[in-house]
């Protein structure tokens, strides 16, 4: 066998070889039938409307949240979860029973969803009429952009308001809260999407950073002791025991009046006045 046929053999064989190592692979990707963007749009619309509710008013009181009215809204259950957490945060004691609370609050909410707007630059797509002597036409132009936009907007109305459970007399009312969420992508010559938008951090060219918010709070705004986006810790109700004695500010005043009765009961010498003064017990 001469060294030519030699030769090509080997690199048949060689050429098999590798057919027979190659491989290709595949990767299955989903989507879920909302995108995370419209997802993002109305959870940040309603963290930024819920984060401007003053719940300080009810700081301290004992409330029952009647939710009620939210259940047919879009993503009802991270409303009514915000709503919640923001009740606590702002010194709410939520209680599960309509009957032990003192105040009824009520949400209601007027609007949560999405929309966009799209803006273009350039050659819309077009239709071309199809005649037999122009078969060899396509039957559309494709759109031809120089610059377009697409804005993608989500927007939150709530409005919440509290009355006394036993007497039904208004207490408190937080007027509307509205707010918005954005999300803008930029197409120039081609060139894109450029995405920015409060629920983006920065300018991002195909989900890579280009360009760092300079919108953010740097600190010198006065911000709320604890904001609805900001992790926090409340050490007064972590460190507070399980088995109170008193409950409300009436058993306390007759706990103390008892007290005080029994001192001097046996110890005759302080009803002269020289002990602690003696707290009246609570009127029925």
């Amino acid at each position: 066998m001469s060294e030519f046929y030699s030769r090509k053999l080997l690199l048949t064989a060689c050429l098999a070889c590798l057919a027979a190592a190659a491989g290709c692979g595949t990767t299955r990707t989903t989507n879920t039938q909302r995108t995370a963007t419209e997802q993002l749009l109305i959870s940040d619309a309603i963290d930024r409307a819920v984060q401007d509710i003053d719940f300080g008013p009810l700081a301290g009181k004992q409330v029952f949240f009647d939710e009620r009215h939210l259940y047919e809204v879009v993503d009802d259950s991270y409303l009514i979860s915000s709503l919640r957490q923001h009740l606590l945060a702002s010194g709410c004691i939520l209680k599960e029973d309509r009957d032990q609370a003192d105040f009824i609050v009520e949400p209601r909410a007027g609007a949560v969803g999405t929309d966009n707007h799209d803006l273009l630059f350039g050659i819309p797509e077009t239709t071309v009429p199809q005649f037999t002597l122009l078969a060899a036409l396509p039957p559309a132009i494709p759109e031809i952009p120089i610059a377009k936009r697409r804005k993608q907007r989500g927007v939150a109305k709530i409005a919440v308001f509290a009355y006394r459970r036993d007497s039904g007399e208004p207490a408190w009312q937080s007027g509307i809260a509205t707010s918005e969420s954005t999300s803008n992508d930029i197409w120039l010559l081609g060139a894109g999407p450029f995405k920015r938008g409060t629920i983006h951090e920065g300018t991002s060219l195909a989900g890579v950073k280009i360009a760092p918010d300079l919108s953010k709070d740097n600190g010198t705004s006065p911000r709320q002791e604890v904001e609805l986006t900001q992790a926090a810790i409340f050490p007064q109700t972590l460190a507070r025991p399980s088995n109170r004695q008193a409950t409300t500010e009436g058993e306390v005043l007759q706990a103390s009046a008892e007290q005080a009765t029994e001192s001097q009961e046996s110890n005759p010498e302080m009803s002269d006045g020289a002990g602690p003064p003696v707290l009246p017990p609570p009127a029925p």
